[in-house]
């Protein structure tokens, strides 16, 4: 099977356990970063928060990462939000695809950003920074979020204005959504920060945590008696929000024992 990687052509065979995927859409934000939309394989199913083995086939072999699968379950095709690392092996090649380019997927999906590792609550609080906001596109998409907890807060903080707008644009896709909208309406809300920018919002999420920021907009602080929270982005924000959720006396919990705060650390490169 031919493989075609920025308009390039690569004869090539699928390695045993992926299979190939159309590159439907592309669409750069920032010169780090941009995301893309494929085909979904047949029978490929997966929770929201899940993610997935994707890659190319680079000098004969599969190069594969982790990528948080961005869009809803129920949509027809899969998106991905990546950052483009200069010299990193896969996404120095990856963000030159374009549409009608493929890319490979390991088509078993897995992850720990879901519902199932979760405990009952009131208020779910999804804290992200740059592409670690890419689970959260599927689980803000997903009705069943908006079942499980009365009100969704979605934090994303990045260091320049212009790395924001994916996430705008996404809650703007929900509040336009002839379905979503009505289930969102007054559940959903939308923390944007910049770290290194004026904005409305600055500073990071552990500082909003410390410094009373995130109570007072979010009517009250971190409980673990109501609240659940969902993590995700780079290593050190991962260490430092899951070390607050602990003093505050929130439990990790997993797919076999649910609890009060989970954490996903997936990166490409």
């Amino acid at each position: 099977m031919d493989q075609i990687v920025g308009g390039a052509r690569l004869a090539t065979e699928v390695p045993k356990g992926f299979v190939t995927l159309d590159v439907l859409s592309v669409q750069h934000y920032t010169d780090r970063l941009f995301s893309f939309t494929t085909q979904r394989p047949a029978g490929f199913r997966f929770r929201s928060g899940e993610f997935a083995m994707i890659g190319l086939m680079i000098d004969g072999k599969p190069l594969v990462r982790a990528y948080s699968i961005a869009s809803p379950n129920w949509e027809e095709h899969l998106e991905f939000y990546s950052i483009k690392v200069p010299d990193g092996p896969l996404t120095s090649k990856l963000q030159n695809i374009q549409i009608g380019d493929q890319i490979l997927i390991r088509p078993k999906p897995v992850g720990t950003l879901v519902f199932d590792a979760l405990l009952p609550g009131k208020r779910l609080f999804l804290l992200s920074t740059g592409t670690g906001i890419a689970p959260f596109a599927s689980v803000i998409r997903d009705p069943e979020v908006y079942e499980k907890f009365d009100q969704v807060h979605l934090l994303h903080s990045c260091r320049n204005v212009a790395e924001l707008q994916y996430g705008i644009d996404l809650v703007q896709s929900v509040h336009s959504h002839e379905y979503l909208d009505d289930l969102a309406d007054g559940q959903l809300y939308h923390h944007p920060s910049a770290t290194r920018e004026i904005y409305k919002n600055t500073g990071r999420i552990d500082d909003w945590i410390k410094d009373g920021r995130l109570a007072q907009m979010c009517g009250g602080d971190l409980t673990p008696e109501t609240d659940r929270v969902m993590i995700c982005g780079s290593m050190a924000m991962l260490d430092t929000l899951k070390g607050l959720c602990e003093e505050h006396g929130f439990l990790e919990g997993s797919n076999s024992k649910p609890g009060q705060f989970v954490i996903e650390k997936a990166f490409a490169g």
